[in-house]
């Protein structure tokens, strides 16, 4: 190699245990291999169409539509805003976290004033409060209710249902706007029975994809709005999106190797099941939940009715610096965390846990937590999160007799 700078092998697989993007399965790494075929053909419209019915039932919607653009979750936002917003438009913004932060922000970037909800970090979004600003606005001037379903930065999931059951409650028309994006496919959202009017997420959390395509669900509500929206938009217009989609098209070009790994990731969750992919992803949350307790760490989410089962927050004790905790964890086991972020950063660090992951999965992650924590300095008994983790799903396996002697 001459004087090139040596590359450190790493045996084994990657522990990216971030909150995503998350790995990406075999099955849907071969499916996006295939070579490309033409996007305005017709074995690209029937790709789309068995697509976007996949995407429905992932929404649990029959009465929304889906609307899709290469991008992230970032973009999604923006495309949710310009789409059902005007400038000088009010609304309300439940802020919680760093993400709900950034989503107002992305509102409040087209002109729209943004009245913030703020509650602190490893709270979720109180329904309560709500339904009574709601109540105060007499004049209806709220034209949409911000909200983050599940919380990434903190490990809190908000309860949609009961923020819907608020605007009923206070008699608001107020359209119901919701980032889905670490929590779709992963936890149990349902787009039609909360009367939500868009939802949005991006393909590479519990959709199991590479980086790469924004996601929105759109109510009649919402594409209603959109007619009279004033937000400038080109790109991110989803008018033009449905009216092609209805032809098999899209009209800019899209992420075609993308969908092909889409379609194989909605067969692998139609194959398990969506009531069995939450209760799978709850399962392994709370076993890494005793995981935490059992090292004698806090968590930062603080109601047990809001846990997340995507991702875990962990306070690390005063006078550890989390971030540089996730740059040792790193460097020395190839362990990939999520940083703290917003108002937590360098206090807590993100244990992710969504996606294409079973037991094992989680208990090497686990293992890998262990390790660089006491190596770290911090002062855990080695071996007791894991062992916690391993009870609990011994305790738990739907397969395993755990009466043998």
């Amino acid at each position: 190699m001459g004087s090139q700078k040596a590359t450190r092998f790493v045996s084994g697989r990657p522990f990216l245990q971030i909150p995503g993007p998350t790995l990406v399965p075999e099955r849907v790494v071969r499916a996006m291999s295939q070579p490309l075929i033409d996007h305005r053909g017709p074995k690209f419209a029937a790709l789309l169409k068995e697509v976007l019915e996949g995407l429905k039932w992932i929404f649990q919607t029959r009465e929304g539509q889906i609307v899709l653009y290469p991008g992230s979750g970032t973009g999604a936002w923006e495309a949710c805003v310009v789409n059902t917003l005007s400038p000088g438009d009010r609304v309300l913004g439940c802020v919680n976290g760093h993400f709900s932060t950034l989503f107002c922000r992305a509102a409040a970037a087209f002109g729209i004033q943004v009245e913030p909800l703020e509650v602190p970090y490893g709270v979720g979004i109180p329904a309560e409060q709500v339904e009574e600003r709601l109540r105060s606005d007499t004049n209806r001037h709220i034209k949409a209710v911000l909200v983050v379903h599940n919380e990434t930065s903190t490990g809190v999931a908000s309860n949609i249902a009961a923020i819907r059951r608020a605007l009923e409650r206070a008699g608001h028309p107020a359209l119901l706007l919701v980032d889905a994006v670490s929590s779709l496919a992963s936890i149990d959202f349902r787009f039609d029975e909360w009367r939500v009017d868009v939802a949005l997420t991006g393909a590479q959390k519990g959709l199991m994809l590479p980086p790469g395509i924004a996601i929105l669900a759109v109510s009649r509500r919402a594409i209603e709005a959109s007619r009279s929206a004033r937000c400038s938009r080109s790109f991110w217009d989803w008018t033009p999106v449905l009216e092609r989609n209805a032809h098999g098209e899209f009209p800019s070009t899209p992420a075609t190797a993308h969908f092909f790994g889409l379609k194989e990731s909605l067969t692998m969750l139609n194959e398990e099941g969506l009531p069995a992919v939450f209760r799978r992803h709850a399962r392994l949350a709370e076993a890494c939940r005793h995981a935490v307790r059992a090292m004698g760490l806090d968590l930062l989410a603080q109601n047990p009715d809001h846990y997340s089962n995507t991702l875990t927050a962990v306070c690390l004790p005063v006078g550890f610096d989390s971030d540089a905790f996730v740059t040792h964890a790193q460097r020395s086991l190839e362990i990939s965390l999520g940083i703290g972020l917003g108002k937590v950063k360098g206090k807590v660090f993100r244990i992710g846990h969504l996606g294409n992951l079973n037991e094992l999965d989680l208990l090497g992650a686990l293992a890998g937590v262990d390790m660089t924590l006491k190596s770290f300095g911090v002062p855990v008994p080695v071996g007791a999160g894991l062992t916690a983790a391993e009870n609990y799903l011994l305790q738990t396996a739907p397969n395993i007799d755990t009466s043998a002697p």
